[in-house]
């Protein structure tokens, strides 16, 4: 009986705990100006020349590579590149992404064609990096590559240089 009366009184403490921690996230400070994100037109299509492999899991076949000639750090924070995926079974799927390191998320700006044109994507939104064991591309360049320490890299040679080097030496 005391441990549930104990649970309870707990429960009871940690409630208005929580609702101060939720209202503490929303708060913002009207004297800071609110994010803004910069128009991105989309880059050139990739090229196999401008291509830098990255590792992202032991758990994958895929192949993955940013191409160097399109990584552009914004000044509003994102981090912008295409990022090339080959399957192990011979397809290649290209897309024009951004990642926001402030706030760890990944936007899809556009998907690549055969014919080496763009579409923009549909759901363009912004959403929460996924550091799953799959599908864990964007996840890998934010922490090891192009935001250390949720900084965004400063020039697309400092991202380049990570990149060739299996990581950025800021990298956590």
């Amino acid at each position: 009986m005391r441990r549930v009366s104990a649970l309870v009184m707990l429960a009871a403490l940690a409630a208005p705990a929580a609702a101060l921690e939720v209202r503490f996230r929303e708060w913002e400070d009207p004297d800071e100006p609110k994010w803004q994100e910069l128009e991105a037109p989309f880059p050139a299509f990739p090229k196999d020349d401008d291509l830098i492999e990255f590792y992202v899991s032991a758990t994958t076949t895929n192949r993955f590579f940013v191409d160097g000639a399109t990584l552009s750090p914004g000044a509003d924070g994102v981090v912008r590149y295409a990022l090339v995926v080959r399957t192990a079974g011979g397809a290649t799927n290209v897309t024009y992404e951004g990642l926001r390191c402030a706030t760890l998320e990944y936007r899809l700006y556009a998907t690549g064609r055969r014919d080496g044109t763009w579409v923009q994507a549909r759901k363009g939104d912004w959403k929460e990096l996924a550091n799953s064991v799959t599908n864990r591309q964007q996840a890998a360049l934010s922490r090891d590559y192009l935001c250390p320490s949720r900084l965004p890299i400063l020039t697309a040679e400092e991202g380049r240089d990570a990149l060739r080097r299996g990581g950025h030496p800021n990298a956590k």
